[in-house]
C-alpha cells in the first residue's frame, strides 16, 4: 500500500479539525476569507499549501501549524 502524500494527510487533518469545530467548508472558508473551492481542494489534498496558507488556515482553526502537522502524522 502506497503512503499517502503529505498534502492528503494535511487535508485530512484540517477536515477533522474543521468538523470538530462544527463548521461546513463554506462557513470555514468564509471565516478565513478564502474561496470555498480552493479550501475544498486543500482538504482533498489537491493543493500543496504554502506556509503562509497553512498559517492562515491553522489560525482560523485556533491551532498552531505544528499541531496541524502533528495531526497529519508528519
Amino acid at each position: 500500500m502506497a503512503k499517502q502524500s503529505i498534502a492528503i494527510q494535511i487535508g485530512k487533518a484540517l477536515r477533522a479539525r474543521r468538523e470538530r469545530a462544527g463548521m461546513s467548508q463554506d462557513q470555514f472558508a468564509d471565516h478565513i476569507d478564502m474561496h470555498r473551492a480552493y479550501y475544498a481542494a486543500i482538504e482533498r489534498g489537491e493543493k500543496n499549501v504554502t506556509l503562509a496558507t497553512l498559517k492562515r488556515v491553522a489560525d482560523g482553526l485556533r491551532a498552531s501549524m505544528s499541531e496541524i502537522l502533528k495531526d497529519a502524522g508528519s
